[in-house]
């Protein structure tokens, strides 16, 4: 912002890539200088030969004049390694014609891109089984995808988001996390950094589950196998059958005597 007088101008907005926004802007600045018509129209040199007026010259020359402000202003905002790219740039319509062709084309792809990245951002949610920073990880890459598309996305935004994407283990967490915190004021880093430390806890408190499991089975396990292969081995003899009449007793040696 400069200063003239007790007036404060507008700053002039750099072209910084995204060509609806910088237009927008720009178009509005031109407009407060009084000078969007002298782009929309320009002004046309007499054909050589024709006579002109007194009053027609002077007129022509303010138009020059104030074509001359408005390419300044073109040139502060437009990299120099863009204008080397318009090959016309005679007038500050040229050059505001020139732009349009150039990059609405860009803007209307990026618009489009941007809209299926809102539509994957909407519907992330944490996969069963997947950690803390891979989530993190995947949410990030849409939100800056999203930024680099000209979405002015704010970090609560990707916070609110990943807090209501959480698996369902994570519930008490979230709770706790909102009720206990200003949303507005806690960052990614917080946010991720306190999700993985209550991912540790659950990872810990399963192991220790499993290895009580483990342990149990193999204590009560084995004995339970013991006791069934004992009453296993003495019902098989209890119900084994034999001939009476080839037993050979033991006391008179004749077949078939009890």
């Amino acid at each position: 912002m400069t200063t003239e007088g007790n007036f404060v101008q507008p700053a002039i907005p750099r072209f910084d890539g995204h060509y609806d926004h910088w237009s927008m802007l720009m178009e509005n600045f031109l407009r407060s200088k009084e000078y969007w018509g002298l782009v929309e129209t320009g002004y046309v040199e007499p054909e050589s030969g024709v006579a002109q007026t007194e009053a027609q010259r002077k007129g022509l020359d303010e138009l020059k004049l104030k074509d001359l402000k408005v390419k300044n202003y073109l040139f502060q905002v437009i990299d120099r390694t863009i204008l080397e790219t318009i090959l016309v740039k005679d007038t500050s319509k040229q050059i505001w014609e020139s732009m349009k062709k150039k990059f609405e084309g860009s803007a209307r792809v990026k618009r489009s891109h941007l809209q299926a990245l809102c539509r994957e951002f909407k519907t992330l949610e944490m996969k069963a089984g997947e950690g803390v920073s891979e989530y993190f990880s995947r949410v990030l890459s849409v939100a800056n995808k999203m930024r680099t598309h000209g979405e002015q996305m704010q970090d609560v935004t990707v916070v609110e988001k990943i807090l209501r994407s959480l698996s369902k283990k994570f519930n008490y967490v979230v709770c706790s996390i909102e009720e206990s915190k200003d949303i507005d004021q806690f960052s990614i880093d917080e946010l991720q950094s306190s999700l993985i430390v209550h991912e540790q806890k659950f990872q810990r408190h399963t192991g220790e589950e499993q290895a009580l499991k483990i342990t149990s089975e193999d204590r009560f396990g084995a004995r339970g196998r013991g006791r069934g292969a004992y009453r296993g081995k003495g019902r098989g003899r209890g119900r084994q059958s034999y001939n009476k009449a080839t037993v050979e007793c033991y006391k008179c040696h004749k077949l078939g005597s009890k």
